[in-house]
């Protein structure tokens, strides 16, 4: 509509203000909104526009940012209480290019104190809250992106994952989010977390929008040193494409066990319409996934902690609680207990290798369950009391360990009306066939046609938070 001059960036820039000005208070997924700087620059795309130079699909669009996203001019805060009064100088790598693709920064978004932690509720800032139950966590570490692309806050947004990160807030704020592969999108100018394991990339609210996104963000920056130097394809030249031929594994032992029901019934559901499309159902075995969450813990902690170090021993107050507890434990992890998890580590991808000489896609459920309450750290799962942090990240961690692309899709809602999310998980480097398997599952079904925002909105009319 901005390329035939149907809309201006300038009024539509000014709806997605004062749609934060009204429904944010009741989910607080932005940190920063700064609305006259946006308002020039959407000015300046309408301009440029009208003059004959259109930049493509992405000028005069309105993006978020992950308050660990550095914006030229604008605090990075990570959440946190430790950057309070940091003003970046300069934009991250990415930001640049989808600035130089005409893109609107329309401000930073909360997030899960220094991008550590799955629930997206610990923030300096306060909670973030669902849009489809704002009683409900969005999941983290991108809660406040997954948030405003879900409740129509913004266009689309920049999230990380370290752990699932990206994916975790997509399935249970029911976007679209993508981790490509490690080293295809630059991590200069982002907080960090883990270098082996941080990944930068796009949500959105449909597969085309996360192709988009990701053809700006990707590109060789030689600032970060796990950057790779290749060719950026065009993410949306497959996305017509049937899905003849394409093989998906599915490890049933694994990908089906410690499932919520509803989670379950839509992942099997997510199968059948995959093979409806002619895709091939695969049975897989990746027999060393019981053992993966560990030892991405024991190289993920002593790296964040190496971090704050400092920090953690001269300020500890100004961490959250359960963020300086976690910090702290990584100063407990021995370098043998680190250096088994790197073997580990090394034994996994070389599993998960090669199953993708046998099939193009790996499936699973994004998270093992949908949306829990505000503040909980437990869950029951099969009558066993479990850590809410590795449930959510059951089948998301592995592939940050991996470093191979995956995308989260929404795949169906629980009876509570909750989002359930399916992943799809590709080779290295082959995230056009992760997105054309994704938009070609999303086309066949209507989950991402259903909207949070209009949930949100009766919720505010009725008075409750």
């Amino acid at each position: 509509m901005i390329s035939r001059k149907e809309i201006s960036p300038v009024s539509l820039t000014e709806a997605y203000l004062e749609r934060i000005g009204a429904l944010d208070k009741s989910l607080n997924a932005f940190i920063t909104v700064p609305a006259e700087q946006a308002l020039a620059d959407a000015r300046r795309a309408e301009q440029e526009i009208a003059s004959g130079h259109y930049k493509g699909p992405l000028h005069g669009v309105p993006i978020a940012h992950k308050d660990l996203y550095d914006v030229r001019g604008l605090a990075t805060t990570a959440g946190s209480k430790v950057f309070f009064g940091r003003i970046a100088e300069e934009d991250a790598h990415s930001v640049a290019r989808l600035k130089a693709a005409g893109s609107i920064v329309i401000g930073k978004t909360n997030m899960h104190e220094l991008a550590y932690g799955a629930t997206g509720d610990q923030s300096a800032f306060g909670p973030t809250r669902n849009p489809w139950d704002t009683d409900r966590i969005p999941g983290g570490s991108s809660s406040g992106s997954g948030v405003a692309v879900a409740a129509g806050l913004c266009a689309a947004a920049t999230g990380s994952d370290t752990g699932g990160s990206i994916r975790v807030p997509g399935a249970l704020c029911g976007v679209v989010g993508i981790k490509p592969t490690f080293g295809r999108v630059s991590r200069h100018g982002l907080v960090p977390l883990s270098w082996t394991m941080d990944h930068a990339g796009p949500m959105t609210r449909t597969v085309t929008d996360a192709a988009l996104m990701l053809v700006a963000m990707a590109g060789y920056d030689a600032r970060d040193p796990a950057c790779v130097n290749r060719p950026v394809p065009d993410f949306t030249a497959g996305l017509g494409r049937g899905l003849s031929g394409v093989r998906v594994g599915v490890d049933r032992a694994w990908a089906l066990s410690e499932l919520q029901p509803d989670v379950k019934a839509a992942f099997e559901a997510a199968l059948g319409v995959l093979g409806q499309l002619k895709a091939e159902i695969v049975d897989i075995s990746l027999p060393r996934m019981a053992e993966v969450y560990d030892a991405a813990i024991a190289m993920q902690a002593p790296e964040a902690t190496s971090l704050y170090e400092d920090a953690l021993r001269s300020r500890p107050q100004d961490f959250g609680d359960r963020v300086r507890e976690r910090l702290q434990r990584g100063l407990a992890v021995t370098g043998l207990e680190y250096a088994k998890a790197r073997h580990l580590g090394e034994l996994v991808r070389r599993d998960v290798e090669e199953v993708f000489g046998r099939v193009g896609l790996i499936a699973t459920p994004t998270c093992p369950v949908t949306a829990t309450n505000l503040g909980q750290e437990n869950i029951s799962m099969e009558g066993e009391e479990k850590p809410l942090l590795g449930i959510l990240s059951h089948f998301t961690r592995v592939f940050n360990l991996t470093g191979n692309p995956a995308i989260t899709v929404p795949c169906g809602f629980s009876r509570e009306g909750l989002p359930v999310g399916l992943q799809l998980v590709g080779a290295a480097w082959n995230e056009a066939l992760v997105l054309q398997v994704a938009h070609a599952y999303e086309q066949a079904t209507e989950w991402h046609r259903r909207q949070s925002m209009e949930v949100v909105a009766s919720r505010v009319e009725a008075g409750k938070p």
